[in-house]
């Protein structure tokens, strides 16, 4: 059950995370126009940047609403508003002013953890808060005096009751959750490029339960005072070092990745050799310009799980190698030709160019590694499966108009349709559903789509994994679902 919530927390974090790509193109422009400073020689450059910044100085803000409104169980706009509010109220009980007068003392006498407030955890637990107000009380009838306080008008206002009792838990429990947090990240910190390598490690390796957002909460934002995106972004930090928890993806997510695709193409079956091109072609181009990888770990990473464990350490070490030379770019979505164009002109770029350099020579390791291990333990990648009776005759590709309409329908379908389903959602690259029988599921009639793999996550819990394109195939079945009712 929390297995389940935290990915749901994950997939809600999806929506804040992607308005950070527009911070990133104005910043980026701002700072090649004037790559010197914050834009002070340029009032265009200044113009932009400032732009740039309103939105990464507001994550909190972001992660409030976006939660809120991820986690709302008809995603509606009462529960943002809600989100928001929620945000204020704690965030102005708890304020150092507020702190010191609700503690009797002065205010440089309060403990430092309030000046901190402001950061993505309270942010999202703002949202959270907000979206079980919603979920609960979004229909609740109240008597006719106060009918016009009824439903979704009622949701604010408890979300804000809410967090007057969370203020009053936070008052002591936050400096140790802070302090807590601010350990953590400083023991990783310590370690250096060995650090970040740690960290790029267990990122990847969390990557199939969802919950690699927790952990980069830690170190990409202002939640244990590293905030390493905010900081490169806004140049504030140490030339090489402020960036080192971000520059060693790209090497993999560019080169790396695409590599092991080609690997996984030039292994399988000649007769699934047309199918495989396709799906890693598509893979191969969304990780290099984006950063979205998904589509090609899940396609290994149940399949041959011990090759999954190899890219985990060969991202580990390409984030030590990047840290420990100094290597640093950054990104505000992920590590993709996008963000490395944006990134590398930033005052805190160091060599960007090197991690093209590293992501070369990574790129000949995953390909030469992972065609060797493929071959050698005969692992069950893309195109080498043992082929059912059933999936001999599954539908054959889907190559009409309307191809997300028909991939939507045979998804749907195996998914056992309107009497099984009883949730679809989806984040970057993934649908989530919620079904009432896992057996029911037919994941041979899913995977003929062409879908690069399916995640069992738990007892009722099912992912698929469409791509970058997965909101239109949500929308073809959100569809789909209306029209059975």
């Amino acid at each position: 059950m929390m297995k389940a919530y935290l990915q749901k927390l994950g997939r809600a974090l999806m929506l804040p995370v992607a308005v950070l790509p527009a911070a990133a193109i104005l910043m980026g422009i701002g700072y090649a126009i004037d790559p010197s400073g914050w834009g002070a020689d340029s009032p265009t450059a200044a113009f932009l940047i400032k732009a740039g910044s309103s939105i990464l100085d507001n994550i909190p803000y972001l992660f409030a609403v976006g939660v809120a409104l991820g986690l709302s169980k008809d995603k509606d706009g009462s529960a943002a508003l809600s989100g928001l509010v929620a945000f204020l109220v704690i965030k102005t009980l708890l304020s150092t002013d507020s702190v010191a007068m609700l503690q009797g003392i002065n205010p440089e006498d309060v403990n430092v953890a309030f000046t901190k407030i402001e950061n993505a955890f309270i942010g999202m637990l703002s949202g959270i808060v907000a979206s079980v107000m919603y979920n609960k009380f979004s229909k609740t009838q109240l008597p006719a005096a106060f009918a016009f306080f009824s439903g979704k008008r009622l949701v604010p206002i408890l979300s804000a009751v809410s967090m007057l009792v969370v203020a009053v838990i936070l008052l002591f429990l936050w400096p140790a959750i802070y302090s807590g947090l601010v350990s953590f990240g400083t023991q990783i910190s310590k370690l250096g490029a060995i650090g970040a390598g740690l960290y790029g490690f267990f990122n990847r390796l969390l990557i199939p339960t969802g919950l690699h957002h927790a952990l980069n909460a830690v170190f990409w934002f202002d939640l244990a005072g590293i905030n390493d995106i905010g900081n490169f972004w806004a140049g504030k930090g140490e030339k090489g070092v402020t960036g080192m928890y971000q520059a060693g993806f790209f090497p993999v997510m560019m080169f790396g990745l695409p590599a092991a695709a080609l690997a996984m193409y030039h292994t399988a079956k000649t007769k699934r050799k047309k199918q495989v091109a396709s799906l890693m072609l598509a893979a191969g181009i969304a990780a290099f310009v984006t950063g979205v990888t998904e589509p090609i770990e899940f396609a290994f990473m149940f399949a041959a799980p011990g090759l999954y464990l190899v890219h985990a350490v060969l991202t580990g070490f390409c984030l030590a190698i990047a840290a420990a030379f100094h290597w640093t770019a950054g990104f505000s979505f992920s590590g993709g030709l996008i963000d490395f164009i944006l990134s590398s002109r930033l005052p805190l770029a160091n060599k960007p160019y090197m991690l093209i350099v590293q992501g070369l020579v990574f790129a000949c390791i995953y390909y030469t590694l992972f065609r060797f291990l493929i071959t050698k333990f005969n692992l069950s990648t893309p195109g080498r499966e043992e082929e059912t009776a059933e999936e001999a005759v599954a539908t054959a590709p889907i190559n009409n108009d309307n191809k997300f309409a028909v991939m939507a329908s045979e998804i749907y379908e195996g998914l056992g349709g309107d009497a099984n389903v009883a949730s679809v959602d989806n984040c970057v690259t993934r649908l989530r559903i919620e079904v009432k029988d896992m057996n029911t599921v037919n994941q041979s009639k899913i995977k003929a789509t062409g879908v690069p793999g399916i995640n069992i996550v738990g007892p009722t819990s099912i992912q698929v994994i469409v791509g970058t394109q997965v909101q239109f195939v949500a929308d073809e079945i959100e569809k789909i679902r209306q029209e059975e009712k």
